[in-house]
């Protein structure tokens, strides 16, 4: 659950984004500066998070009224092993050395739903964390990393599967599958695609995202709409959207079958005005938006 510590919405002075050259940080810098809210907006090209001297250089540009948003992380494309694991975690331990330093006004860190176990009943903020790899781990130990380092508002944010214009992960679902049938004209599934996943819109994320930093809102949340879609349906929903016929091709299942459901309560609860964009709606704008990403 969210607490605001803004009864009414107020602009924070500035927003420090780490990662700000990923899928998230262009869009919600892009957001930010629709709003006229001044941003520092760091890739790793600005600032290695990973580099012995990166907590000094970052405490450098922290200043006391700024929000900071960390999104920076080396996701699972970019190998699950221990090597990135490693990596992640001087990333974080960079960000508390210079939390320490300069106690900023605010801290989003957007950690991930896959902190949690696979199991049959619905995901809340109250569910335990017992992530089953080192990527869901890691994520975990960085929200303890941050919670102990830095004890003002401190927002941790568990995005679920993002979707959008503009995304260069290939992870399987609606961003793999627009390539796929933009370029091969064929979607092939793992099994039949029985699996249902939460999807929700990149632009929800920034949206949301922007609504916790002018609530200047502390605490736990997930980010996922509560509706969740099976794979089958959901390459259908794409293969619809391209002028060319589109396969979607079922394959031998070489795994269980899993689902994950979400309760959003708490989401509607700290956000009672905002509405998700159906999934529907959302793949037809990162269609029309990004029509083949190659």
């Amino acid at each position: 659950m969210l607490t605001h510590r803004n009864s009414e919405p107020s602009d924070p002075a500035r927003v420090v984004v780490l990662g700000a050259g990923g899928f998230v940080g262009q869009t919600l810098c892009a957001r930010l500066a629709e709003a006229g809210i001044e941003t520092l907006a760091l890739s790793s090209a600005d600032l290695d998070l990973t580099a012995p001297d990166a907590g000094t250089k970052l405490a450098t540009l922290i200043r006391t009224e700024d929000a900071l948003v960390m999104l920076s992380a080396l996701t699972p494309d970019r190998g699950r092993g221990i090597p990135p694991f490693l990596a992640n975690i001087r990333m974080m331990a960079a960000v508390t050395s210079a939390v320490a330093m300069t106690a900023p006004a605010q801290i989003v860190y957007f950690s991930s739903d896959a902190v949690y176990p696979m199991g049959e009943g619905p995901v809340s903020e109250s569910s335990c964390a017992e992530a089953p790899d080192l990527y869901g781990t890691m994520h975990h130990a960085r929200e303890v990393m941050i919670a102990e380092a830095y004890k003002g508002a401190l927002a941790i944010l568990r995005p679920t599967l993002i979707y959008g214009a503009g995304d260069s992960h290939n992870s399987y679902g609606p961003n793999r599958y627009r390539r796929q049938a933009a370029n091969d004209g064929r979607i092939p599934l793992f099994g039949e695609g029985e699996e249902t996943r939460d999807h929700i819109s990149v632009d929800d994320i920034a949206t949301l995202t922007l609504l916790v930093l002018r609530h200047r809102s502390s605490g736990l949340l997930n980010l996922a709409t509560g509706t969740s879609t099976a794979f089958g349906d959901l390459a259908r929903k794409v293969a619809a959207l391209v002028d060319r016929p589109v396969e979607v091709a079922g394959s031998p299942r070489q795994n269980p079958v899993t689902h994950r459901h979400f309760d959003v309560t708490a989401l509607h609860k700290a956000f009672p005005s905002f509405a998700f964009t159906p999934l529907g709606e959302g793949l037809a704008a990162a269609h029309r938006d990004d029509p083949v990403s190659g």
